[in-house]
Order: C-alpha cells, then sequence, then structure tokens
C-alpha cells in the first residue's frame, strides 16, 4: 500500500494492474464511539465545475445511472464507520475530468472532534493500493478527502485534505452546484425558485504541491499549470483565492433556478391492502413457493435461483448487490447449477454472474448454504482455484453468518504468483433483505412490477423453509460458556469466551441491518476502543470482561434518534436490559424536566424504569407506573444538579443458543423491537436529517421520491431530498 501525504498524486496504473473499478473508503473513530458524517462525489469537467446539479452524488442520490459512482453505505469499524464508494472509472463521461471526493458534518459538528480521518482506494478485489490520513482537522464541517483525474489516459488520486467552515454548501457552491437560500420555502408544488452563486475562480480541488510537480489537470489541450499554493478554510462568501497577489475573480451574476419536477420512484405501503379471501384460511399465491422444501440441497438450490434471478430481473437491486465487490453497471445475466472442470472431478457452484459493458465481462461464482450450515474452507478454496484459471473476478460466498474484521468466515490460500486477481467476498442473507427493504420501502425503484419481484423475494427469505433467516446460532461455545458463568468456573483467557463474543457481536449487526432496514435509518453498532486497537485484541478483552461480570452488552445508533441504545444480556440472571440515555434540557427547572418527560411517556409501558441521572452518580428510580402520579420522586432529595435520565426495559432471556421460539437470539430481536417502538418512538427525535439538509444543495428537477400504492400516486412522506 502506498502511504500519500497532502499534496501527493500517484498514478493508479502503478499500484495495480487493474484499477478501472476501485473502491474509495472514508473512515473515521472516536474514543466514545459518537460521531458521524456523510460522504458526498461531484463530477467536474475541465473548467472544474459539475456540468450539472445531477453530477453531485449523496445519501439521497446515491448512485448515477451509468454507473461509474455508487455510495454502498457504512459499515461498522472499531471505533468508528467506514463510508465505500464504487468508482467505475471505466463508465465515467468523457467531458469529466475530475471526481471529487468529500465528507460533511452536520448540526454544528466539527472534524476535528473525530480521530483518524483516512481515506483509503482498493481495487476491486479489496486490495488497498494507497492511503491517506488528516491530521490537522479543527473547524471544518466539510472536507475533501481526495480527488480521480485525468492525465491523458490514464487516472490519478491526489491527497487534497482541503477543509471549509461553511459546510457541504460552502463546499458545494464553490464547484457550481445550487444552493437553497437559506429560509426559503419552494412550498407544496415545488415550483419556488431559490437564487444560488456559482464561483468563477479556480476550483479548490486543484490546488496542492505534488511530488512531480503537477497541479488540478488542465482543460483539454491546455499545458499543465504551475503549482499554486493549497486555499485556506474560507467562509462561502469570500473570494476564492488564487496565488499571492492575483485579484479575486469576479462571481458572475446571481441566477434563478427553475422549477421542480417530481421524480417518480414506485415503494410499497407499509400497511398491507385488505385481501378478498373470504376467510384467513386461504393463502395467497406466491411466485417462489417454499413449503414443500425439505433438505438443505433443495433449499441451496432454490434460494440461490430466486435470489439470482430477481438481482438479474431488478436492476437497482442487482447493482446494489454487486457494485461492492467491484463489478460494473451493465446488462446482468445469472446461471445455477454450471459445471466447471476442475482436476478429475467438475466442480459445480450453486450460482454464476456475469455482468458485460462495452463487450467486458466481469464474472463471478457463487456459493450458496442456507439455515445453520458453514462454509467449507474446500469447497471454497476449489471456487477460488477455478476462477483464478478461468480470469473470473470474485468468488462470493452467502450465508446465515455474518462477516466480522478480523475474523474471516473461512480461511483459503492465494497464490501470490498469479497475475490474475481473484476477490472473495460475502454476503448474508440480512444483508440481502435489508438491502431489498430499503429500495421497496424507502427508497424506491423504478417500477411496480421490480418492486413486487422484491416483495415476492423478501416473503420467501422471510418464510421458515427457506433456511435464509439471517445468523441463527450462538455457536457450540454458547452453552458451555454460560453453564461456566453460572457455576463461577469459567476462567479469563478461555477460548470459548472469544467465540460468543465474536457470536454476539454478529448478532447485533444483524439487529442493526434488520431494524435500519425497517425504519429506512442508518443503523450501526457502536464500538468504544482505544486508538490502535485490534479487533482481536478487543473481543478478548470483552471476553475476560464476560467471564468476570458474566454481562454481554453492545451499544447501536439509530439515525435521528436522541440517544445511545444499550442492550446489556446478563448470563447470571438470564435478564436481558435495553436503555437509552437522554439528556435533561438546559436551563430548565427540575421538576419541568420531570413533568414533560412523563408527556412524553404517556403511551410507554407501566412496567419502564426511570433513573435520574446526577452529576457522576445515579438518583432516584423507580417503574413508570409509580412515577406518573407523582414526578416529583424522580428529584434528588439534596438538590443535586440532574444530568439526564436513563430509562430501561427488561426482558427474559432465551436459553438456547439458537432462533427458536425460546431462543436467545429471538429474545434479543424481541426486546430491541419492543423498546424501540415503545420507547425510542415515543422520544424527541434529534432533528439530524433537517440540520443536514438545510446546508445540502438542492437538486434541480428533483422534489422528492413517489410513492405509488395504487392507480392514483401520492407524495411520500419522507422525501429523503434537501428541503
Amino acid at each position: 500500500m502506498r502511504e500519500l501525504t497532502k499534496g501527493a498524486n500517484v498514478a493508479l496504473a502503478d499500484l495495480s494492474d487493474d484499477a478501472g473499478s476501485v473502491i474509495a473508503s472514508l473512515s473515521w473513530s472516536s474514543t466514545t464511539g459518537d460521531g458521524d458524517a456523510d460522504v458526498s462525489v461531484l463530477l467536474l469537467d475541465g473548467g472544474g465545475k459539475v456540468r450539472s446539479d445531477s453530477d453531485f452524488f449523496y445519501y439521497n442520490n446515491p448512485a448515477a445511472a451509468d454507473g461509474s459512482v455508487q455510495l454502498l453505505g457504512k459499515t461498522p469499524t472499531d471505533g468508528g464507520s467506514e463510508d465505500r464508494i464504487g468508482l467505475d472509472l471505466t463508465a465515467v463521461p468523457p467531458d469529466v475530468e475530475r471526481l471529487v471526493v468529500t465528507a460533511s458534518r452536520y448540526g454544528g459538528s466539527r472534524f476535528g472532534e473525530l480521530d483518524d480521518l483516512r481515506m483509503t482506494v482498493a481495487d476491486r478485489t479489496g486490495e488497498v493500493l494507497l492511503g491517506f490520513s488528516i491530521a490537522d482537522a479543527g473547524v471544518e464541517s466539510a472536507f475533501i478527502f481526495g480527488e480521480l483525474y485525468r492525465r491523458g489516459a490514464e487516472w490519478k488520486y491526489r491527497a487534497v485534505g482541503q477543509g471549509y467552515e461553511t459546510g457541504l454548501a460552502g463546499l458545494a457552491t464553490d464547484f457550481g452546484i445550487d444552493v437553497d437560500d437559506e429560509g426559503e420555502n419552494d412550498g407544496e408544488d415545488g415550483a419556488a425558485a431559490g437564487e444560488a452563486a456559482d464561483r468563477a475562480a479556480a476550483s479548490p480541488g486543484a490546488q496542492d504541491e505534488p511530488p512531480t510537480g503537477e497541479a488540478g489537470p488542465p482543460p483539454p489541450g491546455a499545458p499543465e499549470p504551475a503549482p499554486v499554493p493549497r486555499q485556506p478554510v474560507r467562509e462561502a462568501g469570500s473570494p476564492v483565492s488564487g496565488n499571492a497577489g492575483t485579484e479575486p475573480a469576479a462571481a458572475p451574476p446571481r441566477r434563478a433556478r427553475g422549477p421542480r419536477t417530481a421524480k417518480k420512484k414506485v415503494t410499497l405501503p407499509a400497511v398491507v391492502k385488505k385481501s378478498l379471501a373470504e376467510n384467513d384460511a386461504w393463502k395467497a399465491a406466491r411466485l417462489f413457493p417454499a413449503p414443500t422444501l425439505k433438505s438443505d440441497r433443495e433449499r441451496e438450490v432454490r434460494a440461490t435461483s430466486v435470489l439470482l434471478s430477481v438481482m438479474a430481473q431488478v436492476p437497482e437491486f442487482g447493482r446494489r448487490l454487486t457494485a461492492a465487490f467491484g463489478a460494473p453497471a451493465g446488462r446482468m445475466e445469472t446461471f445455477t447449477e454450471v459445471s466447471l472442470p476442475h482436476g478429475d472431478t467438475p466442480k459445480r457452484p450453486d450460482g454464476v454472474i456475469r455482468v458485460e459493458r462495452a463487450g467486458k465481462l466481469w464474472t463471478a461464482l457463487v456459493e450458496t448454504k442456507t439455515n445453520g450450515n458453514v462454509l467449507r474452507s474446500e469447497q471454497v478454496q476449489n471456487y477460488m482455484d477455478i476462477a483464478a484459471r478461468r480470469g473470473y473476478e470474485a468468488v462470493i460466498t452467502l450465508s446465515n453468518d455474518v462477516a466480522l474484521e478480523g475474523s474471516p468466515l473461512v480461511d483459503v490460500k492465494t497464490d501470490g504468483r498469479r497475475k490474475h486477481k481473484v476477490a472473495l467476498r460475502h454476503l448474508s442473507w440480512a444483508e440481502v433483505a435489508h438491502q431489498a427493504h430499503m429500495l421497496i420501502r424507502h427508497e424506491g425503484v423504478g417500477n411496480a412490477a421490480h418492486a413486487w419481484l422484491l416483495q415476492e423475494l423478501l416473503h420467501y427469505l422471510q418464510h421458515e423453509n427457506s433456511g435464509c433467516h439471517g445468523f441463527q446460532n450462538m455457536g457450540p461455545s454458547w452453552v458451555p460458556v454460560r453453564n461456566g458463568i453460572d457455576t463461577e468456573t469459567l476462567c479469563q483467557g478461555d477460548a470459548r469466551a472469544v467465540e460468543v463474543v465474536e457470536s454476539w457481536e454478529r448478532l447485533i449487526r444483524q439487529v442493526c441491518l434488520r431494524l435500519g432496514g425497517e425504519l429506512g435509518r442508518k443503523t450501526l453498532p457502536v464500538q468504544r476502543a482505544q486508538r490502535g486497537t485490534t479487533p482481536q485484541s478487543r473481543r478478548a478483552a470483552l471476553a475476560d470482561r464476560l467471564c468476570e461480570e458474566g454481562r454481554l452488552t453492545a451499544e447501536l445508533r439509530v439515525e435521528d434518534s436522541p440517544g445511545v441504545i444499550t442492550i446489556v444480556a446478563d448470563l447470571r440472571t438470564g435478564k436481558l436490559r435495553t436503555s437509552v440515555e437522554i439528556p435533561a434540557p438546559e436551563g430548565a427547572y427540575p421538576l419541568t424536566s420531570a413533568k414533560r418527560l412523563m408527556r412524553q411517556l404517556a403511551d410507554a409501558p407501566a412496567d419502564l424504569h426511570v433513573e435520574t441521572l446526577l452529576d457522576g452518580r445515579s438518583g432516584p428510580r423507580g417503574t413508570l407506573e409509580r412515577l406518573r402520579p407523582e414526578p416529583g420522586d424522580m428529584l434528588p432529595g439534596d438538590g443535586s444538579r440532574i444530568t439526564g435520565f436513563r430509562l430501561s426495559l427488561f426482558k427474559g432471556m432465551g436459553v438456547s443458543r439458537g432462533n427458536a421460539e425460546s431462543g436467545f437470539i429471538r429474545s434479543v430481536d424481541d426486546a430491541v423491537d419492543r423498546f424501540h417502538a415503545h420507547v425510542i418512538a415515543h422520544l424527541p427525535q434529534a432533528d439530524r436529517r433537517a440540520a443536514r439538509r438545510s446546508q445540502e444543495p438542492a437538486r434541480e428537477g428533483e422534489q422528492g421520491a413517489v410513492q405509488e400504492t395504487g392507480p392514483a400516486a401520492s407524495t411520500t412522506p419522507d422525501a429523503r431530498v434537501p428541503a
């Protein structure tokens, strides 16, 4: 891996023989596990400006129609998160000279509050080619991490590391994006036009001094300009400066933006339509029937065929699942039960994916497991060898297990002497269901037939006979560890405790996928770790705590929620505790805060435990049933300052290791669902989305998604576009 400093650049072809498709990753961390940012990508022409507002990609416009850019979403890392972007450089339009990769914070947050700001670029196999770390972040609320630009026929990467105090709005305006004037309302018809200013001076991403003496890419046919100094952080209204002594360029006249029009996408209503059946015993006809499945082999064959066929027929879905593996956007065909030669005995992978773009093929083998069946190293190794010999780009494993950083699901050996590299990637059935849920419930797909196909896929995956229910087994170490904790014979350093901690982490990640898909919000586990801690050492420390305290603890953050949800599984008492800490309103009288909380929790369960938090200690506590008539009982008798409240629900813990009705996994799912639906949903939501929208560029010609529930379409309540 090539480590770059600010202003340095490198040709991607010097780092990899196959850099036509790359994955750019932006990451950050904090010791508290808090902190988030949104990534975005801008496509710039030779003049350093976007060709139109459609060249700006962010959370509500995550993919380019030509497949050149796709935001792949966040994955949790130790102490933070990583946001990945798929970039197919072979599909970038010829009049685009640069791809600028940025991130922004919102709600008054600054990048100086985060640690380990870093950007990496990996090839399609996942091998990291280069890295760039930003160490001087301070008051900036937006950053240009880096840019990929053309130099002749090749692509190069430049480490930029330039920040903006004015956030995403200031950054985007410099590149020619229309930005809504603050406080202006488009109205219901979306026809009000907001004024915006474009900068005519040099764009900021090109200002660095690479070791080779290059500056930003010049217009076609022009000589390369001399190096210019990096721009300082500036206010949005200040001029853009170039070399010392030059006059700032005058801004062009402000121009009004034309009316917006609705962009129709189909989503499905959350409420199921009333059935026309005579009675509840009638079962609806299904495209993918599951009740007749009896053997694991039948389940694997059916599940593979169902998934691959829907991927080929619903482009948005197929692209979303394969873009992270380096696949281009193009015509996709899928196959099952393909026989491929391998020594004396042909091998039959469960499926094959082939994507064609501009006469070039991207291919992958698929190995599927259902129920609790595990991937076998020997079998996957054979497919890796076949893929390497036949020029396949990837081997994709698909099972109910959830992959963890630093804990591979299957061990394979790679022949480093082979010029052609094969990527080994993993998908969990939970992630497949999550992506389908996000598309048909929240983001929308191209037409009603695609939405129906995804709904049928989800119904199949959720059927008890499909074997595709996600992570559903805590592993063979679960019962011995529970018994060891019960008899106080489990010692620190026991490898079985580490296995239980890994299973617990897989379960929490699956809970996040499921809950995030249902809510349509980013939901990630919070992992608190010291800087430099490896995943293995962190899990070993958690395993030692499990042996000592007998508890498994996890935290997860739901976007726009007022606090972090904490889940504690006490193996000694057999109780699950889900809780959240909310701060007390600043400047309010203690009794006023207590009464306000009681009003907010008017519909919460009577057995909800409420605990008053004081400076460095706990205060009065009680159930909601007892405290509702007398909110004053929540106040400390000594007059100590109230800092917040802790809300908790308790539930009995399942005893078996699996996902049966009496199982531990089912009890965790039920506890999180009940807590979010009956407690979190009634609390005032942190309006971070509105704060983020206030600094986002407006997208011309796009008002929002449209939810079609029948012949007539109605506007989706949560359009997820800038206001």
